[in-house]
C-alpha cells in the first residue's frame, strides 16, 4: 500500500472516531475529507536519507534532559527572585542548511524552559532567540549552547549531506 493510501486511511479513521460513530456515512465522509485534504495540502517529500541513530540519540536525549533541569531550576530562581527577570534577544546563526533539521532545532529550543523562538530566517540559516534568566551580556554562550544543540541533532537525526555540512 502506498504511502499516500496510508495517509487517507489513517485521516478517514480519526474523522470516524471524533464523530465517534462508525457508520457508512461516516466512514465515506472521512474518506472524502482525506482524499480533499491530501489534494488541497499535499505533505512535502522526506529526505530518504534521515535515520535514527540510536548511540547519538541517547546522548543527544541525555544532554537535553540535563539542559531542561538547569533550564528549570534558572527559571524557578527567577520567578521567586524579586524585579525583572534579565532577557535578551541573541541572533543565532545556524550551520546546517536542512530544513528539517531547523525544524527540530527550533522544537527543541521552544521546548527548553526560558527560551523561545522568535523568529526563524530559513534562507539566512539563522534563528531570533528570546533567553530568559540569563544575567549580563550571555549572546556568545547562548551561541555556543545552540552550536552543540544543532550538532547533537544532526548527529542523531541528520542526513549523510546534514553531517557533512557541521563538519
Amino acid at each position: 500500500m502506498s504511502p499516500r493510501l496510508w495517509l487517507i486511511a489513517w485521516l478517514a479513521l480519526i474523522w470516524v472516531t471524533l464523530w465517534g460513530d462508525l457508520s457508512i456515512g461516516n466512514v465515506l465522509g472521512g474518506v472524502a475529507a482525506a482524499l480533499v485534504v491530501t489534494w488541497l495540502l499535499p505533505l512535502p517529500m522526506l529526505d530518504p536519507g534521515i535515520r535514527i541513530r540510536p548511540v547519538a540519540l541517547v546522548r543527544f536525549l541525555v544532554w537535553f534532559g540535563w539542559d531542561m533541569v538547569v533550564s528549570t531550576a534558572r527559571v524557578v530562581i527567577w520567578v521567586f527572585r524579586p524585579g525583572p527577570p534579565p532577557t535578551q534577544l541573541v541572533r543565532v546563526e545556524l550551520r546546517t542548511s536542512s530544513e528539517s533539521m531547523i525544524v527540530v532545532i527550533m522544537a527543541a529550543l521552544a521546548n527548553v524552559p526560558g527560551s523561545l523562538v522568535v523568529e526563524a530566517y530559513v534562507e539566512e540559516r539563522c534563528l531570533m532567540l528570546h533567553i530568559l534568566g540569563l544575567p549580563g551580556d550571555a549572546a556568545e554562550d547562548v551561541r555556543a549552547h545552540v552550536a552543540a544543540l544543532e550538532s547533537r541533532i544532526v548527529a542523531a537525526f541528520g542526513t549523510r549531506r546534514d553531517r557533512e555540512e557541521l563538519g
